[in-house]
């Protein structure tokens, strides 16, 4: 049966949260070079920012150690002063090189003299790698959850309970990653910063595209990395259609180049009645751009993936179609309804469905999809709420 979620991750026991393995230490003044180890893609670096921003203070200078892809939303990030691009090896989408650039990373991190890294992760990666890296580089105090005893290679150790005792969401957890040496914050709200030019370079490509920026619309987002997580682009189509019919807003189809099949499978299914509302920007936008695209879009509907966690950082409702291969990544206050199909092989962890049957995602209906954005729209009223994005943003949003 499909199911609409407000969270996927329930509230867990402060056991499941994680305990250290011996009371830790608060950071004090005297740490005031941190480095932050990322090392995944954009949407787990924007579900750090909560606590990347509990680390901030005046006196504290941020490092993020990230991957190519986590590093190009590194500019957008307030509370980041720095970025070091690395793409590690012990993340699977690391393109070939010699460990001569392993080496020369572990030399440029001594060169920064840091008083201390926190290591972020998901608690199927086991941080011992970074953790050695920052041992090797010389960083005295050095934060990680571990599911084993690290010894010397973290001196500030938080033991990993999930998902043995449950699990929480990506932000949540990473706040209490920094919460145990003393690092809080009562604003717990995905961060990212836009800059005029983003919104200007997003009015100019809409207007050569002859679409007309003051108009609400949709943006559908049908890609995403692993197959898993990909919701038919056909059902996407005919969801467009019903959507256009319903509200008569134009839709804005968006994805990398790699995606652009998916944009022409999902246009040629909303049939030639409503093909004049439906625009193909598959490779139209750079980052910056399609953030604020995302940010003015009356909804965003897409697979769970980098679009769902920049909506949720700007406060953009969103519509996601959540595959179940992990339950930590769902939307993050912000307005949201979330549809899956549940099955009994949730929670695979696979980038290709091993049962080969998608059924988590395949389950949903096409009018269940339009009929969730549709609910959304009228629960926002989001072209009204424009004029007030404080009040948007700040706001707390569940079902």
């Amino acid at each position: 049966m499909m199911k609409s979620l407000a969270l996927i991750p329930q509230p867990v026991s402060a056991h499941a949260r994680g305990a250290a393995s011996t009371p830790l230490a608060s950071w004090g003044k005297d740490i005031k070079r941190i480095l932050c180890v990322r090392t995944d893609n954009l949407g787990d670096v924007l579900m750090t920012t909560p606590a990347l921003h509990a680390l901030r203070n005046p006196d504290r200078h941020l490092t993020l150690l990230t991957s190519s892809a986590g590093a190009a939303v590194a500019p957008f990030l307030a509370d980041i002063d720095d970025v070091i691009r690395y793409d590690a090896p012990w993340v699977r989408a690391r393109p070939p090189r010699s460990h001569a650039a392993d080496l020369a990373i572990r030399a440029l991190i001594e060169e920064r003299q840091f008083d201390a890294a926190v290591i972020f992760t998901v608690y199927s990666q086991n941080p011992m790698s970074a953790a050695t890296l920052c041992y090797l580089a010389g960083i005295h105090r050095r934060l990680a959850r571990c599911r084993e005893n690290p010894y010397a290679l973290l001196n500030d150790w938080v033991r990993e309970t999930e998902p043995e005792h449950g699990t929480q969401h990506e932000v949540q957890r990473q706040l209490t990653l920094v919460g145990a040496i003393g690092a809080s914050t009562s604003d717990t709200r995905m961060r990212m910063q836009l800059r005029d030019i983003d919104r200007a370079t997003l009015a100019a490509t809409l207007a050569r595209r002859s679409i007309d920026p003051a108009l609400p619309y949709v943006v559908m987002h049908p890609g995403a990395s692993a197959e898993s997580r990909r919701y038919p682009a056909e059902r996407f189509g005919e969801a467009a259609a019903r959507l256009v019919h319903a509200t008569g807003m134009n839709v804005l189809v968006t994805g990398g180049a790699s995606e652009a099949p998916l944009a022409r499978a999902l246009i040629e299914m909303a049939g030639p009645s409503v093909r004049p509302f439906i625009y193909d920007l598959s490779n139209a936008f750079e980052l910056g751009a399609f953030a604020a695209l995302i940010e003015r879009a009356t909804v965003l509907i897409s697979n769970n993936s980098g679009p769902v966690h920049i909506a949720s950082a700007l406060g953009a409702p969103v519509v996601d179609l959540y595959a179940l291969t992990n339950p930590q990544h769902g939307p993050w206050q912000t307005p949201h309804r979330v549809l899956f199909n549940d099955v009994e092989c949730r929670w695979c962890y696979r980038s290709v469905c091993p049962q080969e049957h998608h059924a988590c995602l395949r389950g949903i209906p096409a009018a269940e999809v339009a009929n969730a954005a549709l609910d959304l729209i009228e629960a926002t009223s989001r072209p009204a709420r424009r004029a007030q994005p404080d009040t948007r943003r700040n706001a707390t949003y569940t079902e």
